[in-house]
C-alpha cells in the first residue's frame, strides 16, 4: 500500500494516539495543513477505503485505529524510495543520507555500532 505525503501525516497522528475520533485528526491536523474537516474527512475515508484504517461507529462518531503497522508502510516506503531514487542499491543511499544529514554524537555511535555488527556478520557468512 503506497500513502501519499498527506495521508502519512494522518497515519502518523493515528498510529500515535490511536483510537482517534474524527474530529481529533481535524482539531490536531487541520488548521496546522490548511485542510478543511472535509478534507481530513475525505483522507481518513480514503485510507479505510485502502486497508490502512478500521474505523467503528460510537453513536454519531467515528473512532479510527490503524488496520496496518507503522513499521510495515516505513518498510515498503523504504525498499519504493530505494528502488525510484537509487536503483535498489542501499549503500549509495546510506552514504548519501550520512554525508547530508546531521547526526549527534549518539547518532553516530549507534551507526557505528550496526555497522561494526553488519561487518561481523558478514565476515562469519564468509568463514
Amino acid at each position: 500500500m503506497q500513502l501519499s505525503d498527506a495521508e502519512w501525516i494522518v497515519m502518523n497522528l493515528i498510529w500515535d494516539s490511536q483510537p482517534t475520533e474524527a474530529s481529533e485528526v481535524i482539531a490536531a491536523l487541520g488548521s496546522e495543513n490548511g485542510w478543511s474537516g472535509a478534507t481530513v474527512k475525505t483522507m481518513l475515508h480514503r485510507l479505510v477505503k485502502k486497508g490502512a484504517l478500521h474505523t467503528e461507529s460510537v453513536g454519531k462518531k467515528y473512532r479510527y485505529t490503524a488496520a496496518v503497522r507503522r513499521s510495515d508502510c516505513v518498510r515498503r516506503a523504504s525498499r519504493s524510495f530505494l528502488e525510484r531514487v537509487f536503483g535498489g542499491d542501499a549503500a549509495p543511499a546510506l552514504l548519501h543520507l550520512v554525508r547530508t544529514s546531521k547526526l549527534s554524537d549518539s547518532e553516530l555511535a549507534e551507526l557505528r555500532e550496526l555497522l561494526d555488527a553488519k561487518s561481523s556478520k558478514n565476515k562469519e557468512s564468509k568463514e
